[in-house]
């Protein structure tokens, strides 16, 4: 049942949100030179490697840590509205449609932040597909706030906000349920909306 309403809400909002994907894939390549989206491998089901799209939100061939605070130097500006409203991750209903991913469970991260769970976590939370949004997605709302303030924003994200993040994906595992998916989908179309 989950994966048939994954299938037909990521081919309706790839649909209803065609127009609104063109015009953000347009903004993107008269913003900054380089590919409109952007492809990274992440860790999916069963420690299944993926490339998750996005749209691109960074300048071209930039480098530098895996995580991205606010303000940094690296997000276009563009970007930085695409980011604010969750733009960017609307091509991941493909990623959807492939089965690589769901609306709901937890965010697939780098291969590199996988092989910092507890054993027994990741076994438990790579069972489930990842998601385009889950609890923590919503707890997690100004992490790249969070991330700005820190001193070193990726010490701060390893030794602060992933473990906090893996103890959500492993509530989220163990409880979830259809009208719980649906309570996460509500909550974060919420959470977008005010900004």
């Amino acid at each position: 049942m989950k994966r048939a309403i994954d299938v037909v809400v990521a081919a309706v909002g790839l649909l209803l949100s065609a127009p609104l994907l063109a015009l953000s894939c347009a903004a993107v390549r008269l913003d900054s030179r380089g590919p409109v989206v952007f492809r990274q491998e992440r860790i999916g089901r069963h420690g299944v490697p993926f490339e998750i799209l996005k749209l691109r939100t960074m300048s071209h061939a930039t480098s530098g840590a895996s995580v991205t605070a606010g303000g940094d130097a690296r997000i276009t500006r563009v970007g930085r509205w695409l980011r604010s409203t969750k733009l960017d991750e609307l091509p991941q209903f493909v990623n959807v449609l492939r089965g690589e991913m769901s609306l709901v469970g937890p965010r697939p991260e780098l291969a590199k932040y996988v092989a910092l769970w507890p054993a027994e976590a990741r076994q438990e939370i790579l069972a489930l597909r990842p998601g385009i949004t889950d609890p923590g997605s919503i707890a997690f709302r100004r992490e790249a706030e969070l991330l700005a303030s820190a001193a070193d924003a990726e010490s701060y994200y390893v030794q602060v906000i992933l473990p906090q993040k893996v103890e959500l994906y492993l509530q989220y595992a163990r409880t979830r349920t259809l009208v719980g998916d649906l309570k996460v989908l509500g909550d974060t179309i919420s959470a977008v909306a005010r900004g």
